[in-house]
């Protein structure tokens, strides 16, 4: 139940100075408290405080100091004073008129502590006039607390905790790349060519894949051959497939050698004028600026070459540093590296896991190991084998928390940062520890470093319903199911998502009933109410104690 204005009927109040007549009276209905019940927003309970003194109460000389107090059975808090003062006294306060009465607004804010949920908000008075003390009776204002939003501290219990993946691939795409170039005007293979690192590495490359073809695997051969863009383009079109060819055979010469078959996928350009554009702005050139214009303005391959010669200055220098390493053929490798079958990866677990990557390791416990207890003796080899790896530590603490030792999952994290203080699952699961704490600044700081978590957005969410942001919590929780999300539903009052949140949630417990009841109260479904509330408790008895107290459910528990 929720209304904006509370409005108390009772005739008692309390008396302002008013001359030395009959006292005048302010009644209760003449304070309103927003919102009411009072609501749990952030750690705190706020409200506003509207004061309305009618005319001929409020004595000239008069000052009246409010204290709002919030009171339950275990104890009261106080929120900030805000004092009025008659048109004849000489301070800073807000001015009451006594001919025409006038109007107050105050702010209250206390830190919530439990207990609150049934509370009642009074209104206490310190009045002077002169040095003469005036004793006024408390006037109560408000009543409450509606606490649905700190529910947050506990829905996150059962939210998903960040795992940290591994970067295992079963195949994994490799190139080896040679290149060899042409003298001007030719297009045959010079063995000082053919001796470079390149092609040496390349023919090793190749070599190593026959040597080895359980885990590497040929898939083919690329070639692309050039020609310079200097001299006329019909010859520098055949010059250029020529080269093309002469490469295609020395590759295919390479495969015969080695008992390999691939395709082998040759292509040639005429003029390589965009490797001439990168050169030119790469090197040195005093005029290079004005050839790179040059090449924008003119299209025409021809009328490029004879616009560039012009540069007379400059041209000799792009024949010798430019041009010669534009006369080229690139040949690429394109093979893939098979990793371990999963059955290679458990069997070399048991038997030698130092035989193993981090990878293959993080790998078996994230995805192969199918219990809890096998993912841990994992988990714990990583650690001995890669104690510099923070992300097994990090999994070793996610799993000790679904398990609920949530001591020994914190561990966990604090020594996954203390490897990596930048890394996101540890500092998401921490701030997701802080938030089920209450610890909501603690929440911010964790959870601000890890957004490439990847349940970052999940964790962003519960920090917003934390920070009293319901409608970018619901935003964040577009793609999770679960009592969170709902929660961030109905505060920001999307009662129908709400309803096919809670509807979505694959496995319901007591929290899950519980926040139905409190959707059902807010839509008067007294029924379901019941239902769900009888299901909540059956499912956690703890849970009757605090509805006994529910604001939500004031209406029915009269």
């Amino acid at each position: 139940m929720n209304k904006n204005i509370f409005l108390l009927g009772s005739a008692v109040a309390t008396m302002l100075l008013a001359g030395c007549g009959k006292p005048k009276t302010l009644e209760s209905s003449n304070f309103a408290v927003s919102p009411t019940p009072l609501e749990y927003v952030a750690g705190d309970v706020p409200a506003t405080i509207s004061i309305n003194v009618p005319a001929q109460v409020m004595d000239k000389k008069a000052v009246v100091t409010c204290t709002p107090v919030l009171k339950w059975d275990e104890g009261a808090s106080t929120g900030d004073s805000f004092t009025l003062q008659g048109e004849k006294v000489e301070a800073n306060n807000t001015i009451i008129s006594y001919k025409n009465g006038g109007h107050a607004t105050m702010r209250f804010c206390v830190p919530f502590q439990d207990g609150m949920e049934k509370s009642e908000l009074w209104m206490q008075f310190n009045a002077t006039k002169g040095k003469k003390v005036m004793k006024m009776p408390s006037v109560k204002i408000g009543y409450g607390t509606q606490c649905t939003a700190s529910l947050i501290t506990k829905t996150a219990k059962t939210a998903n905790f960040g795992v940290a993946p591994d970067n295992f691939q079963r195949v994994i795409s490799q190139k080896q790349e040679a290149a060899v170039k042409f003298l001007i005007g030719q297009a045959n293979l010079r063995g000082s060519e053919l001796n470079s690192q390149t092609v040496q590495d390349f023919i090793a490359t190749l070599k190593n894949i026959k040597s080895d073809e359980e885990s590497l695997v040929l898939n083919n051969v690329e070639i692309s051959a050039y020609a310079s863009p200097d001299g006329a383009y019909t010859i520098n079109e055949k010059l250029a497939a020529r080269r093309g060819e002469v490469s295609e055979g020395y590759v295919n010469q390479q495969l015969k050698q080695n008992e390999l078959n691939a395709p082998v996928d040759t292509k040639y350009t005429a003029e390589d004028w965009d490797g001439f554009q990168e050169l030119v702005a790469q090197s040195n050139l005093q005029d290079k600026d004005i050839i790179l214009r040059v090449l924008s303005m003119y299209q025409d391959p021809e009328q490029r070459e004879r616009e560039i010669r012009n540069v007379a200055v400059v041209y000799k220098e792009l024949a010798d540093a430019v041009l010669p390493e534009l006369r080229r053929a690139r040949m690429v490798i394109n093979y893939n590296v098979i990793g371990r079958s999963d059955d290679a990866i458990m069997e070399l677990m048991e038997q030698d896991a130092s035989k193993l990557s981090v990878e293959e390791i993080i790998y078996a416990a994230n995805t192969l190991a199918t219990v809890d207890a096998h993912k841990e003796d994992i988990l714990k080899k990583a650690v001995a084998l890669y104690p510099n790896d923070y992300r097994a530590l990090n999994n070793l603490g996610e799993i000790a928390l679904r398990n609920g030792d949530t001591d020994k999952a914190q561990g966990y994290f604090r020594q996954a940062l203390g490897l990596n203080a930048k890394a996101a699952e540890p500092n998401v699961n921490l701030g997701m520890l802080a938030i089920q704490n209450g610890q909501f600044q603690d929440a911010e700081m964790y959870i601000a470093k890890g957004v490439s978590a990847n349940n970052f957005d999940e964790a962003i969410g519960h920090l917003y319903v934390a920070q009293g942001k319901y409608n970018q919590a619901s935003v964040k929780f577009s793609k999770s199911a679960n009592n969170s999300a709902a929660l961030s539903n109905i505060l920001s009052q999307d009662y129908s998502d709400a309803l096919k949140t809670l509807g979505n949630i694959k496995n319901p417990d007591a929290m899950t009933y519980y926040l139905r009841a409190i959707l059902a109260a807010r839509m008067e479904d007294k029924s379901e109410v019941k239902d769900n509330l009888a299901k909540a408790i059956a499912l956690d008895p703890a849970l009757a104690k605090r509805a006994a107290n529910d604001a939500e459910f004031s209406d029915y528990n009269k």
